[in-house]
């Protein structure tokens, strides 16, 4: 995939400007559309639209399911602009703060609100509402996934009864029907999410901006998607606890590396072969994310040719090692399932040349980041004139970075190497000092 020379701005929905307290997809983000049309950038990169976990500090890396949008992003203005709010109702919002979000805050306020306008649109849904719910297969499982955590205080789902941890066929149909107002309320969220998110994603391609999304290589464990699937997962039989969990070694950020702690896919079936129902499902997940956005970035591609294997007990990624992950044939089982893959690869980290090759086969642009760039390494690869090919993406930073603001102003960087940079892009550095 050959991208035309093109730019565009990483901004995650939850950093846009509203009146109640988080982004959401309603006039921030057309007005941000509007900025990025009128600036000629074509491109908007979001980061992970699922719902966030409070246990994870509301990281979008770590969200309930795979498939569902974050309801917290839901507009409350359209709910009102549908009757399904009172407009009067929206004055009374309390003073959020214009720069952090207040998670707990967020949700106190919101979380009543959008309760209401569920049960409102209970009595009289539209037409599209009912083929919303029959053409996404995952939204059964998410739904009862949440109500069942809500019955049980929050509890991940490997805590629950064990009838309902193991997913016997007579608990589930027993707590559907004792949680069907519940399943409604989710399920109406997620059509609103939907809904906004579309009526963006044509705003957006009207002005000329394409979206790009985000795709974590795994899933947390208390997720919709490992209950409802553990067989894709490595988990203990009897417990249904992770037996070794995702990371990275030690590098140049971590002297004891980074435990993520995600559950491992069971990327082979025990004959050996791939895991074709695996496949499968990483298609349906790839294929709803590209009815989202027109390019998907994918993280931690080089998980895909190898992985840091971790044995759960270990409180540090120090003692794992690297196993081998599905490699081309899982890609051209995708391109089998989706046609095209219009994939960023995120390839940073320790790089070997089969991750490289790997890309390169598959025709994926890769990444590089300026950030990284100024160590006093004349050969560092991040260096504008060391890039090789014309199929890549280039960020000042990641999610994981500081803003390019405060990486040059801020105390990471000594005055060396803010020399460097001047020096490099040839400026006194005034303007931005």
């Amino acid at each position: 995939m050959n991208l035309p020379r093109a730019s565009g701005i990483v901004l995650h929905i939850s950093s846009l400007p509203g009146r109640f307290g988080i982004g959401d997809l309603g006039a921030g983000a057309r007005q941000f559309t509007d900025f990025l049309a009128a600036a000629a950038q074509e491109y908007w990169q979001v980061l992970p639209l699922g719902p966030s976990s409070e246990i994870f500090a509301n990281s979008p890396y770590m969200s309930y399911s795979a498939f569902a949008g974050n309801p917290l992003f839901i507009d409350l203005a359209d709910l009102a602009e549908q009757g399904l709010l009172g407009a009067g109702q929206l004055t009374d919002a309390p003073e959020f703060s214009e720069y952090l979000v207040d998670y707990r805050a967020v949700r106190a306020y919101r979380e009543p609100l959008l309760a209401q306008a569920a049960r409102d649109f209970e009595v009289s849904p539209p037409t599209e509402y009912a083929e919303f719910c029959e053409e996404n297969d995952w939204l059964d499982d998410y739904c009862l996934f949440m109500a069942l955590r809500e019955r049980y205080a929050k509890q991940p789902w490997y805590r629950w009864p064990a009838e309902l941890a193991r997913r016997e066929p007579a608990a589930l149909a027993r707590a559907k029907e004792e949680l069907a107002s519940a399943l409604n309320h989710h399920r109406f969220l997620q059509f609103q999410f939907a809904r906004q998110w579309a009526a963006l994603r044509g705003y957006a391609r009207e002005r000329g901006v394409k979206l790009i999304g985000d795709l974590p290589i795994y899933v947390s464990h208390d997720s919709a998607d490992v209950w409802a699937h553990p067989e894709y997962f490595r988990l203990g039989e009897k417990d249904l606890l992770p037996t070794h969990v995702a990371g990275v070694p030690p590098d140049y950020f971590s002297a004891t590396g980074q435990r993520w702690g995600n559950p491992l896919y069971r990327w082979q079936t025990p004959d050996g072969q791939g895991n074709q129902a695996l496949h499968a499902w990483w298609g349906e997940r790839l294929g709803r994310l590209l009815e989202l956005v027109d390019l998907c970035r994918i993280d931690h591609f080089r998980g895909f040719e190898s992985l840091w294997e971790i044995e759960a007990g270990e409180e540090t990624a120090e003692n794992g090692r690297w196993v081998p992950g599905p490699g081309l044939d899982f890609f051209a089982d995708l391109r089998e399932r989706l046609g095209d893959l219009p994939i960023i690869a995120e390839d940073l980290g320790i790089i070997t040349p089969a991750v490289t090759e790997l890309r390169r086969r598959l025709g994926l642009p890769g990444m590089r980041v300026l950030q990284f760039a100024f160590d006093f390494d004349e050969k560092n690869a991040y260096l504008p004139h060391n890039f090789t090919s014309t199929n890549t993406v280039v960020y000042t930073g990641t999610h994981d970075n500081n803003t390019t603001l405060g990486w040059f102003l801020g105390e990471e960087l000594s005055e060396p190497v803010r020399d460097l940079v001047r020096r490099y892009l040839r400026t006194d550095g005034r303007e931005i000092s």
